[in-house]
């Protein structure tokens, strides 16, 4: 029988992630079913109320269920791997909401239909649906400390010599960690979800995803069943392709045209090589930029090409910065990717700021773009932050019986929002609050001990975290951009003026901004990653309880998980966390760990007696930090908000810079610009699976660089069996 394709319309903020103002989320209705769905399936919905609840379907009696939770968990699981290996590559991690929840109906939907109760059969519904999605983002969420903070206290000398040796010492600094974000999001829901109602648009995504996928009857099952098949295809196609790749890198993972170029006669090509343009058929960065959309993936493309295409280069050409000979067979072919000091003939030992290579001199230009915008991005939306805040304060004074007076007097004539959710659905305030306290005396503990922290250190930290916790959250809410990396550098500069005001300098001082600045950037990342599936929550209208019980738990096993798959990597990659790696004796290192390098050189500059910037090199990235805060400054004043779209996202661009490696800028751009083009010639077809794609791929190659870091360590991987057929200058290219 025909069927129908009905869409829902929701509008989107002027996000600089998004280039869609109106984004569509459709299911098949077939005749049969119209009748009964037609009043919820051709409604525009109002994002900024909890949906109506759809027709036909029963009430859910239990949200919190042990499938529910076990197969959120697992599904966490694999994005946290995923999210490892693409954050030691790249320096960027992707949410596991969407995965958990496609996958999640894709598996309990068909369960709860065939098995017995006592084996996780019954009623699957929508609200429980939002606990697997719950579960799986805090799962996979504790990633973001593992590919940067951590390998860096490494590198720094800080840390045993090998993570195996200090397994149990990660454990507890990741239970440090693991649950200021799930208390935190119970504290912001009600100011930025209940009161200031941001949108908060990947979580209103998702939202629509489950609704489309509960509602419909049998026709939308088949559209769900479609989505989650292709979403699967993906995932499997992915791993493979990561696996198999690795055995045949310059012929099924990387094209370097450049080289082949070179090979075939053209020579004056070397220096393009050697600034390592190539294209990589990487799935994850292909469905990065489906999922970001033209303005994000354009920016970073765009970064790209500024400093490795032109401020790069220039530099080398004027005697700026320089490089080290890339090959010794290959005339002209330089490596400029190079971080440590330089040694010259003779035994001489030049700092970084006298001889630096052009990703020292680009580093510092990423770092001040990337703070620069952020907090001109905070500034212009500080007038909301500061109600937050007043609202936060008189909320907390009327819990007491001696200011409620003064509280109730401040707050006359503000209009309060009640909570849609039934009284035994919400948070207790006991629970969140005396959780930070605990969470807060374990942090004292752990730090004191293990790393010579005070605790008056420790608490400074942790209001720092909830004070970044709060911006990125408002950053999130309004443009989908969680400036988590821009919070804990702003944290690093806050304990690197402590340490340099008591007089403390070396590892100790090093130890000190380091874990400060974990705890901040941890706690920003996650408070809005559960705030976001709050907001997923609240739209239909599933219990906060059952969310935070789900979190709980999925933090609980990302402890475990995240430590584990962090061990795996740097047992296997040992240059993620040696800083002495030489490429030349020990072999290319597969990973660009850019998030790594920002943070070692932002600690040793806040910590250090000497300012390590080149000259030249801080006056450049003040122009381009002052040029950022003007575009963001003008975006909100000036221009108008239909052509915001058009304004760079200057994070994106920063991060380029910090990244040497060009080939994910250019999968970025490459899938966003193929996603533009499917989306303007079948816009039914994109809106139906190209979430799905993306989603899949994204953590398809995370788990093939999962077992291909297996292949490493039991000794059958592709640097020992593959070939190196078209890489430059025929070394392994893998």
């Amino acid at each position: 029988m025909e069927s129908e394709k009905v869409a829902y319309a929701t509008s989107q903020p002027d996000s600089q992630e998004r280039d869609v103002d109106k984004k569509t989320y459709s299911v098949d209705i077939s005749d049969n079913d119209r009748d009964r769905e037609e009043e919820d399936m051709h409604a525009v919905l109002d994002n900024k109320f909890p949906f109506p609840k759809l027709h036909g379907i029963p009430e859910e009696d239990h949200q919190i269920t042990v499938r529910a939770i076990l197969i959120g968990c697992c599904l966490g699981a694999v994005v946290s791997a995923s999210n490892i290996y693409l954050g030691l590559k790249t320096g960027w991690t992707f949410g596991a909401s969407l995965f958990g929840s496609i996958l999640g109906f894709a598996i309990l939907k068909p369960l709860s239909k065939v098995a017995p109760k006592y084996l996780g059969g019954g009623y699957f519904g929508p609200k429980e649906n939002v606990t697997v999605q719950s579960a799986a983002t805090a799962a996979g969420g504790l990633g973001i400390i593992f590919v940067g903070a951590i390998p860096a206290m490494y590198q720094l000398g800080l840390l045993s010599e090998r993570p195996q040796q200090d397994f149990g010492k990660l454990l507890t600094f990741s239970l440090c960690t693991a649950y200021y974000g799930l208390f935190f999001a119970i504290a912001l829901r009600k100011f930025y979800i209940l009161k200031l109602k941001l949108i908060f648009p990947s979580p209103t995504a998702v939202a629509y995803t489950i609704r489309a996928l509960h509602a419909g009857g049998a026709a939308g099952e088949k559209a769900a069943a479609r989505k989650a098949k292709v979403l699967a295809i993906a995932f499997g196609s992915a791993v493979v392709l990561r696996v198999v790749s690795e055995y045949a890198p310059g012929i099924l993972w990387d094209h370097h045209v450049f080289w082949w170029l070179y090979t075939w006669g053209w020579k004056d090509v070397i220096s393009i090589v050697s600034w390592g343009w190539f294209f990589e058929y990487t799935p994850a960065f292909l469905g990065a930029g489906i999922l970001s959309g033209m303005n994000a993936s354009l920016s970073f493309f765009l970064g790209d090409v500024l400093a490795w295409a032109l401020i790069g280069p220039l530099t080398v050409k004027y005697g700026e910065t320089f490089g080290a000979d890339g090959s010794k067979k290959i005339p002209g072919l330089m490596n400029y990717n190079k971080m440590s000091a330089w040694k010259l003939d003779g035994g001489i030992v030049l700092a970084q700021k006298v001889h630096p290579s052009p990703r020292y001199w680009n580093l510092w230009i990423g770092v001040m773009i990337m703070l620069c915008a952020s907090f001109a991005e905070v500034a212009m939306n500080s007038p909301m932050m500061y109600r937050g805040m007043k609202r936060a304060f008189f909320d907390a004074a009327e819990k007491f019986p001696k200011t409620r007076n003064f509280a109730e007097k401040h707050r006359q004539g503000e209009e309060d929002s009640l909570d849609p959710s039934p009284k035994e659905e919400q948070v207790p305030v006991w629970a969140w609050s005396v959780g930070i306290v605990c969470a807060i005396a374990v942090s004292m503990i752990v730090l004191a001990i293990q790393y010579n922290v005070s605790p008056g250190l420790t608490i400074l930290a942790v209001i720092l975290a909830f004070i970044f916790s709060f911006i990125a959250a408002q950053s999130a809410g309004a443009t989908d951009i969680n400036p988590v990396s821009t919070c804990a550098k702003a944290s690093q500069l806050v304990f690197g003026g402590v340490t340099q005001g008591q007089g403390i300098h070396g590892d100790k001082a090093l130890t000190i901004n380091m874990t400060a600045g974990i705890v901040a950037g941890g706690a920003a990342a996650q408070s809005v990653d559960m705030l976001g599936d709050l907001r997923t929550g609240y739209l239909l209208s599933a219990s906060p309880y059952a969310q935070f019980i789900a979190q709980a738990v999925g933090s609980f096993f990302s402890i475990f998980l995240c430590t584990g798959f962090f061990v795996l990597f740097s047992n296997a990659y040992p240059c993620i966390i040696d800083p002495n790696w030489d490429p030349e004796t020990q072999g290319a290192c597969q990973f660009g760990i850019p998030s790594v390098s920002a943070w070692v050189a932002v600690s040793g500059a806040v910590t250090g007696t000497d300012f390590p910037v080149p000259p030249n090199a801080a006056i450049l990235a003040l122009c381009l930090g002052l040029l950022s805060i003007a575009m963001v400054v003008s975006k909100y004043l000036w221009v108008p908000a239909k052509y915001h779209r058009y304004i760079p996202n200057m994070n994106a661009v920063g991060l380029a810079f910090t990244l040497p490696q060009t080939q994910y800028a250019t999968a970025m751009a490459t899938g966003a610009i193929l996603s533009k083009i499917w989306l303007k010639r079948s816009p039914s077809t994109w809106n139906e699976y190209a979430y799905s794609i993306a989603a899949g791929a994204c953590a398809g190659e995370g788990i093939g660089g999962v077992i291909n870091a297996l292949f490493q360590v039991v000794g059958i991987s592709g640097d020992k069996y593959g070939s190196v057929v078209a890489c430059p200058d025929h070394q392994y290219c893998g």
